[in-house]
């Protein structure tokens, strides 16, 4: 059980994590896993997926009415990635919790350095304002969906980091628009792996409360700026920036350059 001190170090991360989600519709799970091992101090890898993985759809859920009210959601998209999404986030899920949760986070980062190098490759890319989800591209949509589901639930990661540079690879859609659409399915990603976990009872819940609260605050300032950078590749910067980070981190805490 944790003490007050780390529950309120929970409510800062979520804060954090809320504020990332609303700026780059993904990076929630890259920061809210490490942050609940490393700062928060929940013992078990296996129990920080399980936990960031319900606070994080909980907190992407309040940003995705926030980019529902900024019209930069493109609802159709976002659902047949979900759908297809959440069949290979259960999948994942499953095969995850049988893996060692340090080698779970070293391969975690790896994933990490090189999705943020492909998205810096596109980010002179404007997109294409108008781009649907339609039958021409809906089974690329589809697979793209369902291999970042996977990924999403083994690592127990809410996905948007994934799921942002799939959308725009499988529709052509603006930045701003794989940001807003990718929150529809972070959050089903999220309830679909924390249901996994909780059968086998791998969510603090009171963490993931106050998680949750500190999230909702973060997210509102995310959207915000998120808008204020859209016209730019700022945002592709800052989203490519964050993994980085991160990952180098997470790598030097899992141990991965120990030897």
């Amino acid at each position: 059980m944790l003490d007050m001190l780390h529950l309120a170090l929970g409510m800062v991360s979520g804060a954090l994590v809320g504020f990332t989600l609303g700026l780059v519709g993904g990076g929630g799970s890259i920061l809210a896993v490490p942050l609940m091992v490393y700062l928060v101090g929940v013992p078990s890898p296996h129990v920080a997926i399980g936990t960031s993985a319900l606070a994080v759809a909980a907190n992407a859920a309040s940003g995705l009415l926030q980019h529902a009210r900024a019209g930069t959601v493109k609802w159709r998209c976002g659902g047949l990635y979900a759908v297809a999404g959440v069949l290979g986030a259960f999948a994942g899920s499953t095969l995850g919790k049988a893996i060692d949760g340090q080698k779970l986070l070293f391969a975690f980062a790896l994933l990490m350095v090189v999705v943020g190098v492909l998205i810096l490759r596109g980010r002179g890319n404007p997109g294409v304002p108008g781009a649907q989800c339609n039958r021409e591209n809906a089974p690329k949509v589809l697979a793209f969906g369902l291999g970042t589901g996977a990924f999403s639930g083994f690592f127990g990661i809410g996905g948007g980091f994934l799921i942002v540079p799939g959308l725009v690879a499988s529709t052509r859609m603006p930045m701003i628009n794989a940001v807003g659409t990718s929150l529809v399915a972070v959050t089903a990603f999220g309830l679909t792996t924390a249901f996994n976990y909780a059968l086998s009872g791998l969510v603090d819940w009171t963490l993931a409360a106050v998680f949750i609260a500190g999230g909702v605050l973060g997210g509102l300032g995310g959207t915000v700026l998120a808008r204020r950078l859209s016209g730019s590749g700022a945002l592709t910067v800052v989203f490519a920036a964050l993994i980085f980070v991160v990952a180098a981190y997470t790598l030097y805490r899992s141990g991965g350059w120990a030897g």
